[in-house]
């Protein structure tokens, strides 16, 4: 595969890589991996806060334990599909972010936040449940920054030549609900050679709960490609020693 190859790559997912596929175009599979990773995520929201007697916490285990031995014995995959950040996309644009820790579907532990292109700003549209719980029925400021790095990732990759976060700057301004719907707002604000700025904004309803700077530093994108190939043959060698 040459340079060029792949950067055509990239271009061509910028704008689509966030809308969502209709069900009817999705594979039976992908489809079950979001109706698991969505009850993974109805699980993990009652056991952060559940009032459940023991006998019952001592059946979901049981249960729980026969279904976690029943995968652990299936073949290992890779919980990647094309790119799994939103700094960069893979060749598929609606496959790339079903594993992303925040934006992913198919990844019970992703939130997921929801992105969409409009007149060039990137809007994000997200709820944190009890599991991302830090100060009482507040945000977890962690959480806040990583989503940020998201929102922030998605959107500098609209400079056409998108990279990895250098820096990024988060400025805490209200306390950040959980249980309500939070709205970002990334925008790209200037590009100086292979530095690519960004600022972001999280509100509740209109209220500012943080704000953010972003800087990015565009990467050649053979090097993903080469990231890509070690993490494939790492995977296989730990299949194998399995």
């Amino acid at each position: 595969m040459t340079v060029e190859e792949p950067e055509k790559i990239v271009r061509s997912a910028l704008y689509s890589r966030w809308q969502e596929p209709p069900i009817s175009e999705m594979t039976t599979r992908r489809v079950e991996m979001r109706r698991l990773a969505d009850s993974m995520r109805i699980i993990i929201e009652r056991l952060v806060a559940t009032g459940a007697p023991t006998e019952a916490i001592i059946d979901a285990a049981d249960r729980l334990a026969h279904v976690a031995l029943t995968f652990d014995q299936l073949r290992a995959g890779t919980t990647y599909e094309g790119f799994a950040e939103a700094t960069l996309a893979g060749g598929d644009g609606h496959a790339s972010f079903e594993h992303s820790p925040f934006m992913g579907r198919a990844n019970p532990l992703a939130p997921p936040i929801r992105l969409q292109e409009i007149d060039g700003k990137v809007h994000g549209r997200v709820i944190f449940g009890s599991a991302y719980e830090g100060p009482p029925s507040c945000v977890h400021g962690g959480y806040v920054a990583g989503a940020f790095d998201e929102v922030l990732g998605a959107t500098q990759s609209l400079s056409g030549s998108p990279g990895m976060t250098g820096r990024l700057t988060v400025n805490y301004r209200s306390p950040t609900p959980l249980h309500t719907e939070l709205r970002f707002i990334g925008e790209l604000t200037k590009v100086e050679g292979r530095k690519i700025f960004t600022e972001g904004r999280l509100f509740a309803d209109d209220r500012l709960c943080a704000e953010a700077e972003g800087l990015f530093i565009s990467i050649n994108p053979e090097k993903f490609i080469e990231l890509k190939r070690q993490r494939d043959e790492l995977e296989a060698e730990r299949s194998q020693g399995e």
